[in-house]
């Protein structure tokens, strides 16, 4: 087996083990069962999300955008495409439009659920956050969202709904399969274990903080347990997905290749730029500390990358 498959089989199976790990800490560690989310635990969950946002900038600007660039650009010369329009960024784009578009429509069907269940009586304490895709702080209730919470999942979990949990995991799991992409397309061993850390880093947060949610809205633990299986086994495929397109050496692989690495690269640009950096630097306090964490994130990164 040539070494950069051992590298990539090698990332599969870590993200898939640490995400199991990261998602089964909070739901089996009493302190976070007993706890509704303290200010310690918002803080110390905004500055790693702060970080993971560094690392997705550096890995989104530094490295995947790059490496598309170059392989798409090779791969239409090669084909004697000549064209005035910008293709390769319109590929980007495609990735990007397709992630905001499912996840708005994520969006809009629980508005319109919203907007029936409010016409009931009941209703816990909760109308004031509906409707928002990023919280931004509002609604510190009896039971923060998981905007408060530190993290840029759209969804809140207090309405205890077996349809918002499993749309708001279909998305969170088509982020997943793409940055698993990101990963099974690499051609170097450097990059595989560079875009790997950047993933490591986010999906620990991200099912980290879901748990958290989860355990805390009284879902229930085999509902817990087969949410964060499912979201854990989605990087893997991605990567999966990845291996068996390099693998394959098909006559038009490297044209594949280099679209879906466009169409990852495009959702690398939408977790960056309109999921983790706005939610952390619109939300109050410690802005200044919250700048730092995302610099370090980009240095480490920067440097990995420079040192290569």
């Amino acid at each position: 087996m040539e070494f950069v498959l051992q590298v990539k089989v090698g990332a599969l199976i870590g993200l898939l083990l640490l995400t199991l790990l990261f998602g089964f800490i909070p739901a089996r560690v009493k302190w976070f069962r007993d706890t509704n989310g303290t200010d310690t635990h918002r803080t110390v969950l905004s500055l790693i999300s702060c970080f993971a946002g560094g690392v997705f900038l550096a890995a989104c600007l530094l490295d995947i955008i790059p490496d598309y660039l170059s392989d798409i650009n090779a791969e239409l010369d090669a084909r004697s495409v000549e064209t005035s329009f910008p293709l390769p960024e319109f590929i980007m784009a495609a990735g990007f439009f397709m992630v905001l578009i499912l996840e708005r429509i994520v969006l809009n069907c629980r508005e319109m659920r919203v907007a029936q269940e409010e016409r009931a009586p009941l209703i816990p304490d909760n109308r004031h956050r509906h409707g928002h895709g990023h919280g931004h702080g509002h609604g510190h209730g009896t039971s923060p969202d998981l905007e408060g919470s530190g993290h840029h999942v759209h969804v809140d979990f207090q309405a205890h709904s077996p349809f918002r949990s499993f749309m708001l995991f279909l998305t969170l799991s088509l982020h997943s399969v793409f940055e698993g992409l990101a990963i099974g397309l690499q051609s170097t061993d450097s990059k595989v274990l560079e875009i790997c850390i950047a993933i490591l880093v986010h999906k620990s947060i991200i099912v980290f903080s879901l748990s958290v949610k989860l355990v805390q809205s009284a879902v229930r633990p085999l509902w817990v347990a087969a949410y964060i299986g499912v979201f854990a086994m989605m990087s893997p495929i991605g990567i999966a997905v990845g291996i068996s397109v390099m693998e394959a050496r098909l006559a038009a692989g490297t044209l594949i290749q280099a679209v879906l690495e466009g169409l990852a690269a495009g959702t690398f640009i939408y977790i960056t730029f309109l999921e983790i950096l706005p939610h952390e630097l619109n939300s109050p306090g410690k802005q200044l500390l919250k700048v730092l964490f995302i610099l370090l994130g980009f240095s480490i990164m920067a440097a990995l990358t420079f040192l290569g």
